[in-house]
């Protein structure tokens, strides 16, 4: 009995995962991504916002190409959002990502770098969801 128990566990949990997005295909969350070039050259992927994570969490993108990102929250009650800035000013991303929801962003990176992506959300007086790991970096080549 306590086999089947397990077995319907492990289903259970497997069953999670796939509805997640989180299939043996996905692309681990702290792993380089290269976002595809579509044939109309825009780079597009999307960007899954969990609890204090995104997934991917490091995006390499091309300079000079538009970049088309959905954000999807698949949090239930929490916000988030999505910030990226280029310091010499060619780009600026800072979105809101309600709980549950779906935003597209599209900008054009021209600068050659490596930009930190974050989440300030907070609960004052929490730390905020960077602090607590909501990071990642956007790789312009």
């Amino acid at each position: 009995m306590r086999w089947f128990s397990g077995i319907g566990m492990a289903g259970l949990l497997m069953a999670g995962l796939a509805a997640m997005g989180w299939a043996a295909d996905a692309i681990p969350p702290d792993q380089p991504f290269a976002v595809p070039i579509a044939s109309d050259g825009v780079q597009r992927a999307t960007v899954v916002l969990d609890s204090y994570s995104y997934a991917p969490n490091h995006l390499i993108v091309e300079a000079g190409r538009p970049v088309e990102l959905t954000l999807k929250s698949i949090t239930m009650i929490t916000p988030h959002n999505f910030i990226v800035h280029d310091p010499g000013g060619t780009f600026s991303v800072d979105q809101d990502v309600g709980a549950g929801q779906s935003v597209v962003i599209t900008f054009t990176p021209r600068q050659a770098g490596i930009f930190p992506i974050y989440c300030d959300k907070r609960l004052w007086p929490m730390p905020s969801h960077r602090d607590k790991g909501m990071e990642g970096k956007l790789e312009v080549r």
